[in-house]
């Protein structure tokens, strides 16, 4: 792997108490190509623009898919990564699903390592912090025929993290438009996703609500998950969670949290979840939490939702399952407490 440095590193211009989630990079990126049936040219080099043909597949036909990860730094300035290899196995499912070639574990684990050692000055310590990890590839063949390329790039990317979500978030339970079919690529990380869920996020976030909760694409009757995260709800002392399909993302957070909730003996159903029942666990005065887990939000509490023109608001806690969930992971991530899943990864 060719390696070239930066001059000057970059990281004295950035202000880390005040990071806007996804705009400033660290130094260095990764990047390699698959031509002639092969993965080559893999190199790091300091962050910059790529060139690429307006031909370019990926343009037309979206084939684009992406991981996200997070690096943490300990007490002692070790670095950790959390879960890496499942994120290896989801970017082969997702790649596969979309008829792109498959990287190597060898190369994903490599090119992370090396590329987070050049860069673990922008790894800061500290509870929230975290640089967050953008593994992902996409067809460059210049050609706008309508077949899946030959030609591609595996790319890695990072940027400096605090917290995804500021303030309260409210969610709405959509009954119209739908983020995924059966059958389709709804549990790839494909980039084509999230471009269309982009427009009814937008309506929802000018009706106050931050995310949208995505039901089934048939009749709207059962919970999904949300735009950038999987979804958990408390009824009683009981955690509801939607099981995952080829219409939802198997959430490496979410799989953490139910081991977490099995380990400490902590009431979890893996099921079909109605939105009848949660609206009526709600009037009931039975719903006690929604919360919902992703690699970028963590655990995100979330305050109320919306559903047919109706508010409802959810009571506040004190012995809340998304705090304690979020500690536990926490403490694992910034290596706090003993790892008993072997999740952490030192880098």
């Amino acid at each position: 792997m060719k390696i070239k440095k930066v001059i000057k590193s970059n990281i004295s211009n950035v202000d880390f108490k005040n990071l806007n989630f996804g705009s400033v990079f660290s130094d260095h990126m990764f990047s390699c190509s698959y031509k002639n049936g092969e993965w080559t040219n893999a190199e790091i080099k300091p962050y910059q623009p790529i060139r690429i043909s307006p031909s370019a597949r990926v343009f037309h036909y979206g084939q684009a898919c992406f991981e996200g990860m997070k690096a943490f730094k300990d007490k002692k300035n070790k670095i950790w990564l959390f879960r890496p290899k499942d994120n290896y196995k989801r970017i082969v499912k997702s790649s596969e699903r979309l008829a792109m070639p498959c990287i190597s574990e060898k190369l994903f684990i490599d090119a992370l390592k090396i590329l987070i050692n050049l860069d673990k000055d922008w790894v800061k310590p500290g509870l929230g912090n975290s640089l967050y990890i953008r593994p992902f590839i996409f067809a460059d063949e210049p050609s706008i025929n309508a077949t899946e390329a030959d030609e591609y790039k595996f790319m890695i990317i990072c940027a400096p993290a605090k917290s995804y979500y500021s303030g309260d978030v409210k969610v709405k339970f959509e009954n119209s438009f739908s983020r995924a079919a059966k059958g389709g690529v709804g549990y790839a990380k494909a980039a084509g996703n999230y471009a269309a869920q982009f427009y009814p996020t937008k309506l929802s976030r000018e009706q106050g609500f931050q995310q949208i909760i995505w039901t089934d694409s048939n009749n709207h009757e059962y919970i999904e998950e949300a735009g950038t995260m999987n979804l958990f709800f408390r009824i009683g002392n009981k955690l509801l969670t939607a099981p995952t399909s080829d219409s939802i993302l198997d959430g490496i957070t979410r799989k953490s949290l139910i081991e977490i909730a099995n380990k400490e003996e902590i009431d979890v159903e893996v099921r079909p979840i109605k939105v009848d029942e949660i609206i009526n666990a709600s009037k009931k005065g039975e719903l006690k939490e929604i919360f919902g887990s992703g690699t970028a939000v963590v655990v995100l509490p979330i305050v109320g939702f919306g559903y047919k023109n109706k508010i409802y608001d959810l009571p506040k806690t004190d012995d809340s399952f998304a705090s304690y969930f979020k500690k536990k992971l926490n403490d694992i991530q910034y290596n706090i407490s003993n790892d008993c899943y072997g999740w952490r990864f030192e880098v």
